[in-house]
């Protein structure tokens, strides 16, 4: 699967997870290109407008750890990326 395939593919899953996505400017003083955010309540994942397609995978992909997708369908090929990360 190609990087591009992959980003789509995350983007996906993290809707299912109602995990709205928000690509911002992040501003050169802080350090980091994004994460997940939890406001009043509620996740959002945040992500450097600027990140690179694999900046982006690797963020969606910390973030995504933290919830159990076992009971999600996930295509064979993105859970063994996700799989790949989590060693």
């Amino acid at each position: 699967m190609d990087d591009y395939m992959a980003l789509s593919q995350l983007e996906g899953l993290t809707d299912k997870l109602g995990i709205p996505i928000r690509y911002e400017k992040i501003e050169d003083e802080l350090t980091g290109t994004g994460g997940l955010c939890r406001i009043e309540g509620n996740y959002i994942l945040i992500i450097h407008s600027k990140a690179g397609v694999k900046e982006k995978i690797q963020i969606m992909i910390e973030a995504l750890k933290r919830f159990d997708l076992n009971d999600i369908y996930v295509r064979p090929a993105l859970r063994e990326l996700l799989e790949e990360y989590d060693k």
